[in-house]
């Protein structure tokens, strides 16, 4: 006889306590986190430098700042997400200096805290509330979304929204938030405080500043662009093709109705895919996103924690006889990503 699914995160809750009370770790990344936060900062602002003063050729200019683009998204992974998580340190004013390299890369930290942490986190998959789903009118992501003929080809078109995702980040979304007032749609409008008005002009000045008026001076007008278009455009890939990956697969469910239905945990496990759990260079890079549903689970871990978290969230799973999703390498999730939005750029709205 099946287990009452209630008792689920309880009983899974009581073993990751137990295990951080037996091993005594802190549920934070703690010094391993921060080491590898500085090889990552200090490797991007190698990189930057190199691209506009070591006069390179083309094709190192080209290389450059693909890699320049990924280890913005690493970044973004590593240290920006654990901190706007506040898993980053034990200390609150660590994970906050974290999260703000967000603004760093040239989006907002307050506005992402709602639209991901409050949003996403809380209303996995649910269209209409969270944003990572919506994607309208270009993409289809969910059953409950109007169906257009566009979509027919949104498996074939999704390179090119999602390569340009990062820059209507940073010069579209972010702007529409501050002069609408809103969050996200269905949000009420919410006055900012006078410090973030400061922190959200001077941020956007900075990245412009950073990132394409000091480039034009080093390279040129034709060069500095380039290689903006290239590293935002790999960046923007990245993010998008990894954050997809975790929920907009086959296996996922997307909750009809507008509302999460029963017990959030189970939600969570419903709405969410691991991929490529066992490799470690990948698990390095993406900040243990791989485990998105430990993740989602425990937000305010680590994910340095994920691998032995991965094992007791497993064996309660299969103490309970609850699916858990999980894709054996990201190639595969990538074509499952692939055949769902095939699938939903064809398929009518349910009745």
């Amino acid at each position: 006889m099946d287990r009452p699914s209630t008792f689920f995160f309880p009983v899974l809750k009581s073993k990751v306590d137990r295990y951080f009370e037996q091993s005594r770790l802190s549920r934070s990344g703690g010094s391993r986190l921060l080491t590898k936060a500085v090889v990552q900062v200090l490797v991007a602002v190698g990189l930057y430098l190199g691209l506009l003063f070591l006069n390179l050729p083309a094709w190192a200019l080209f290389t450059g700042a693909v890699l320049f683009g990924v280890t913005l998204a690493v970044l973004g992974f590593n240290v920006m997400h654990e901190g706007g998580h506040q898993s980053f340190s034990r200390y609150a004013w660590l994970n906050s200096l974290a999260a703000y390299m967000l603004n760093v890369l040239g989006g907002n930290t307050y506005y992402w805290k709602i639209k991901h942490n409050i949003n996403h986190h809380t209303h996995t998959n649910v269209a209409g509330i969270d944003s990572d789903i919506n994607v309208e009118p270009f993409m289809r992501l969910h059953p409950n979304q109007p169906l257009r003929q566009l979509h027919r080809y949104q498996h074939v078109y999704w390179v090119v929204l999602y390569g340009i995702s990062y820059i209507a980040w940073v010069f579209y979304e972010d702007f529409v938030k501050y002069f609408s007032g809103r969050v996200a749609v269905h949000m009420p409008v919410k006055p900012l405080a006078f410090r973030e008005h400061v922190i959200f002009w001077t941020t956007k000045v900075l990245y412009v500043v950073v990132y394409l008026a000091i480039p034009v001076w080093a390279l040129g007008w034709v060069n500095a662009i380039a290689v903006f278009l290239i590293a935002t455009v790999t960046c923007g890939l990245f993010i998008s093709i990894v954050f997809q990956l975790a929920h907009v697969v086959e296996a996922t469910d997307f909750p009809l109705g507008g509302a999460v239905k029963g017990e959030w945990a189970l939600h969570q496990i419903n709405t969410t895919s691991n991929f490529a759990t066992h490799n470690r260079l990948l698990f390095w890079l993406l900040g243990g996103l791989n485990f998105q549903v430990e993740h989602h689970l425990f937000p305010k871990v680590s994910h340095v924690h994920y691998p032995q978290l991965n094992r007791l969230v497993k064996q309660t799973c299969r103490e309970f006889n609850i699916a858990y999703h999980e894709y054996s390498s990201m190639f595969d999730a990538l074509r499952s990503h692939l055949r769902y939005l095939q699938k939903m750029g064809t398929t009518p709205i349910p009745a």
